[in-house]
């Protein structure tokens, strides 16, 4: 038997290349591999061997030979394959072990020139692993350590490996070199001409198992956007996110966890959200995590049960004390003291969430890689892609409609709504009052509907509230409602062909309204 190895990452290839020659595997390593396993002991034989031609330029070319790519894609139950083997003295590869150049780690640790990373785009070795993959019913290929063992275990017991851990790890090698080449084509896509690309290849590596879907009789997993790496920690995410204490998460909680994350990130100031089915009970921002929690909870105190918590602060001792007053699903913050973790665990289901996980990996940089800011949507067939929804500040495009203009006090609180409407599904209305919303109204076909849910929530704290609409009033109905309430300001991105009427109805119930000219719609 005789395996050609390959390796970039060394980690384990030590003990897998000195359990294979205890089975009298001759080995085969090109130049690094070589020099490697020989400093360490290893009968070893270099590649240059099999094709009396040294490494050339630079490296760039060591394993495009025939005598190797013959040796292993021969059909050892061909013939005529074979009788080429012989007519040219070569001996068939039965193992190919390879990893690539660390080309995501080198494009994304901000050490390199972007132009130097060409250099770490491995042709040979994925060359390498597609050809041992393509005659998995002859050779094992190899292309992550965690298969050493297995592969190493199974030879040592039936002296070959079985057919259906060839072709599985064969489906894993395709998978391996699929994923690498779209993380290279995003080298060559970096202008907004590319940015919607005419072929869309999303690399993606399963991080977990999920019990089940949104229903029990779903399947789920979670997948994060790039490959593990041992010297670079993926960025700050809720798919990267560290469990601290509870039972698993499941779909939906993810779902709501992600959303609760996205709106409280979305505010610089201490802000807290409750979050059910991604749609917030409760937004609000104070002076501390503690009061932007209970500003947050006081938005709907009945409706918060079983929801979702997300904060923007390091969760300390004094919120968590309110926080496990209630009962809630998950806990998701950027960090926890260790005295909010003992205090959360007193409820032995909830889970909490670091985003940031106290980690010192360097942190991966991701704006190179063009669907980093990319939404996608599935529907019957295909995919939706757009660019991600960034915009929250209304400043540059705010126009007052209304004769009466905005108190300081209304505007922040109007910039406060329409940052928080944003996070709202459509037809969106929210109302918000000293920084916290206080009335939601989510997903409503008709926009008066939703400015009713909104109004009926807030009750009277609806009373010198504001109001933020994810979109225009097609009809003065809703605005003539909010008045109703108490409203006294409203923001709306303005469009409609019946702006007049819904600016005669703020004018005339005294109300501030202002355009932004952006719209907020969340499917």
């Amino acid at each position: 038997m005789r395996a050609l190895i390959s390796v970039y990452d060394k980690s384990g290839v030590l003990d897998f290349a000195t359990g294979l020659r205890e089975l009298d595997v001759e080995i085969v390593a090109t130049d690094g591999t070589y020099e490697f396993l020989r400093e360490n002991a290893i009968d070893v034989s270099p590649v240059s061997s099999l094709t009396d031609y040294p490494e050339i330029l630079g490296g760039r070319v060591k394993t495009l030979h025939p005598a190797v790519f013959g040796s292993i894609l021969a059909d050892r139950g061909n013939a005529e394959h074979n009788n080429v083997l012989d007519e040219r003295g070569l001996t068939p590869i039965d193992l190919v072990v390879v990893n690539l150049y660390p080309f995501v780690d080198v494009m994304s640790g901000r050490q390199t020139a972007r132009e130097d990373a060409l250099e770490y785009i491995d042709i040979g070795g994925a060359a390498l692993i597609r050809a041992a993959a393509k005659n998995f019913k002859h050779v094992t290929v190899v292309v992550d350590p965690e298969d050493y063992e297995d592969v190493l275990a199974e030879l040592y017991r039936y002296r070959a490996n079985k057919d259906k851990t060839r072709r599985r790890l064969a489906g894993k090698a395709f998978a391996h070199t699929a994923a690498y080449d779209a993380f290279v084509t995003s080298y060559f896509l970096d202008s907004d001409d590319d940015e919607f690309p005419p072929s869309f290849s999303i690399p993606l590596t399963k991080i977990q198992d999920l019990r089940y879907g949104e229903n029990l009789h779903q399947r789920a997993a979670l997948y994060g956007d790039l490959p593990r790496s041992r010297d670079l920690q993926t960025p700050h995410s809720i798919a990267t996110a560290v469990q601290v204490h509870g039972k698993e998460l499941s779909f939906n909680n993810l779902l709501d966890v992600d959303a609760a994350w996205g709106m409280v990130t979305d505010f610089q100031a201490p802000t807290a959200a409750i979050v059910k089915h991604t749609n917030p009970t409760g937004i609000a921002a104070g002076k501390d995590v503690r009061e932007a929690y209970l500003k947050a909870f006081a938005g709907d105190p009945q409706a918060a049960y079983g929801g979702i918590v997300g904060v923007n602060r390091t969760l300390d001792e004094a919120a968590a004390e309110e926080i496990v007053r209630m009962y809630f699903e998950a806990v998701v913050a950027p960090d926890f003291t260790p005295e909010a973790v003992q205090i959360l665990s007193r409820k032995k289901a909830i889970r909490l969430l670091a985003v940031r996980g106290g980690s010192d990996a360097r942190i991966q940089d991701v704006s190179w890689i063009p669907y980093a800011d990319m939404d996608f949507k599935r529907i019957d067939g295909g995919f939706l892609v757009q660019t991600r929804n960034m915009a929250s500040d209304p400043s540059g495009s705010m126009q007052v409609v209304s004769k009466r203009q905005p108190t300081l006090e209304e505007l922040t609180d109007l910039h406060f709504a329409w940052r928080a409407v944003k996070h709202v599904k459509s037809n969106a209305i929210v109302l918000a009052k000293k920084l916290a919303l206080v009335g939601v109204g989510a997903g409503q076909m008709s926009r008066v509907n939703a400015v009713e849910l909104a109004c009926g929530m807030a009750e009277d704290r609806a009373r010198g509230a504001v109001l933020a609409s994810d979109a225009y009033f097609p009809f003065p109905d809703g605005v003539e409602r909010a008045v109703e309430a108490g409203v006294t300001a409203i923001i709306q991105p303005g469009g409609s062909i019946r702006d007049k009427e819904a600016i005669d109805a703020a004018d005339h119930g005294g109300v501030a309204m202002i355009f932004t000219g952006l719209r907020h719609f969340k499917h």
